[in-house]
């Protein structure tokens, strides 16, 4: 399928709220985007539809990547660990919590580059957020650069004096500032999903879902998603 792609940038779109923004952001930029999503044995696939819509929404193409990462140990994969509920927003950005896959980001955006590579792109956007985050340490400004520093030397691209730049349009902005960006660049905010649960409803109380429902308090506006519960 790569063969017939034909894109100037890579976009790994997970179905939620930071990279589906980013995504419009990169459209909204002129970019003609190849959106990529992987399948890397997460408790639920929820996501990916939400992945799908948002594609199909913007019209581009999408393309869905089995990665086998069920070896990894965390709350996103094991089934002996749970997801952790209620924290307090201090807590999240102290303690790495459980739900941190080891080393996911270097991972995927290895795999963007190897796309990158091969439908000769020229950069790779990623909806990583350093403000309102759970203690990720690969979502942070001095990762991204090492990465892309790293790009430079360890990619034919690189070494040819074309090297594959890493876009982190939101990552110094507030989840309050994310939600306000998508409404300004109409992206479908009421197709993505954020929640570690995969239920009909968005559970109201994982990380995730806490600083989605705060970043929409803090931008004026309603969810368009349903909760189970909203504290």
């Amino acid at each position: 399928m790569m063969d017939s792609v034909v894109a100037d940038s890579v976009v790994l779109l997970s179905g939620g709220l930071d990279s589906t923004v980013v995504l419009a952001y990169a459209i909204e930029e002129g970019r003609h985007p190849l959106a990529v999503s992987f399948r890397y044995g997460q408790k639920h696939s929820r996501e990916l539809r939400s992945a799908k819509a948002v594609a199909d929404h913007y019209g581009v193409s999408h393309q869905i990547i089995d990665l086998d990462l069920s070896f990894l140990r965390s709350s996103l994969i094991c089934n002996d660990q749970e997801i952790p509920s209620r924290r307090h927003e201090d807590e999240m950005s102290e303690i790495i919590p459980n739900t941190y896959v080891p080393a996911r980001n270097i991972i995927l955006l290895s795999v963007a580059a190897g796309i990158c590579e091969s439908v000769n792109a020229h950069s790779i956007y990623i909806g990583a957020n350093s403000v309102d985050y759970s203690g990720y340490p690969d979502c942070r400004a001095e990762f991204f650069q090492a990465y892309e520093d790293m790009l430079a030397v360890g990619t034919k691209a690189g070494v040819e004096g074309k090297p594959i730049s890493v876009e982190t349009p939101i990552l110094f902005l507030s989840k309050g500032e994310i939600v306000s960006l998508g409404k300004e660049l109409g992206a479908p905010l009421g197709l993505t999903w954020s929640c570690y649960r995969g239920g009909e409803k968005a559970c109201g109380t994982c990380d995730s879902c806490r600083l989605r429902l705060r970043g929409f308090a803090e931008a004026g506006y309603e969810d368009e998603i349903e909760y189970e519960v909203i504290e």
